[in-house]
């Protein structure tokens, strides 16, 4: 006997309409994928957000004081981002918007 750990794979059936199928389709080619890793790595990254989004936060008492005082203090500007909300969106800039 190898001590090697036999893979196994279970199938995962389901009925899609078609209109479903053809943007998944679609999206699995845009990205060079086929359909199978498509649905298999988008069903993986929501599983994964369920399960993050569920797991307590654990931290010392000091490490959560520490949290609650800097929430508690005053908001700092950040100047990169003040200076990227100075910046006229590109809808507002002359000639965007034409052609």
């Amino acid at each position: 006997m190898s001590g090697a750990t036999e893979r196994k794979d279970y199938p995962v059936s389901m009925r899609l309409p078609e209109a479903d199928l053809a943007i998944i389709d679609r999206a699995a080619r845009l990205r060079g994928r086929s359909r199978t890793d498509f649905v298999r790595e988008a069903a993986m990254q929501a599983a994964e957000d369920v399960v993050l989004q569920t797991l307590p936060i654990r931290m010392s008492q000091e490490g959560f004081q520490a949290f609650v005082d800097t929430l508690s203090e005053p908001a700092r500007p950040v100047p990169e981002m003040v200076e990227v909300l100075k910046r006229p969106a590109p809808w507002e800039t002359p000639g965007s918007g034409e052609r």
